[in-house]
């Protein structure tokens, strides 16, 4: 990768030295779908910048349960594994690539490092925070205030706009993983969405109609 192309996914960051940087030390890796880079548990060595594709980032409880949080795509990086490098604590997310991905993994230390050299560096990781914490006031806002067949809608609105199709390749219990429900619950809420013609399930797939944003907005 050049530095133009690099510097076209990270608008905000237009200092060469820093972008060469960035690809002189940052690793590119190219991750299958569903592949997971980021466990509960273990130690961050590195930040993640999505180059192409989009990661999917949950926070999973000591019992096993998970809550979609947001996604990661390209020019993005991930405020609570910035978090856990600074802090030197294990993970406490799950982060899975949503379809095939490209990233570049900058090692931790020289994250570290550049916070101190680089003052654009400090500005991506601070505009960095206040998004992912808008994007988390969301997703905690739908599970206290929205009632589960919204938080569904929604849901597949999101899939939709991140994948950029009509078609959704997911199992119910897939959906209900993340939006920390049951199969029987996200089942029953989908045939409901097929009564109204706004979908139509086939096997481990939703085929959602064009004008899905507009019916759920009025």
């Amino acid at each position: 990768m050049q530095i133009e192309a690099l510097k076209s996914i990270l608008p905000t960051i237009t200092d060469p030295v820093l972008l060469g940087k960035i690809l002189e030390f940052g690793q590119i890796m190219t991750l299958e779908p569903d592949k997971a880079i980021m466990e509960p548990g273990q130690f961050i060595k590195m930040v993640p910048i999505v180059l192409e594709g989009a990661l999917k980032v949950i926070r999973v409880d000591e019992d096993g349960k998970e809550l979609f949080l947001y996604y990661l795509e390209p020019g993005e990086t991930c405020a609570l594994s910035l978090t856990c490098c600074s802090a030197s604590k294990p993970s406490e997310i799950r982060a899975i690539s949503e379809n095939q991905t490209t990233l570049i993994a900058i090692p931790v230390q020289m994250h570290e490092l550049w916070m101190d050299q680089f003052k654009q560096w400090k500005e991506f990781v601070a505009s960095t925070y206040q998004q992912r914490f808008q994007e988390m006031l969301v997703a905690l806002d739908a599970v206290a205030f929205k009632r589960m067949d919204e938080r569904l809608m929604r849901y597949i609105l999101m899939k939709m706009k991140q994948q950029k199709a009509n078609e959704l390749h997911v199992t119910h219990q897939e959906i209900a993983n993340e939006l920390g429900t049951s199969r029987e619950v996200i089942s029953r809420l989908l045939k409901q969405l097929e009564k109204k013609k706004w979908i139509e399930l086939g096997r481990n797939v939703i085929y959602i109609r064009d004008d899905f944003e507009e019916l759920i907005n009025k």
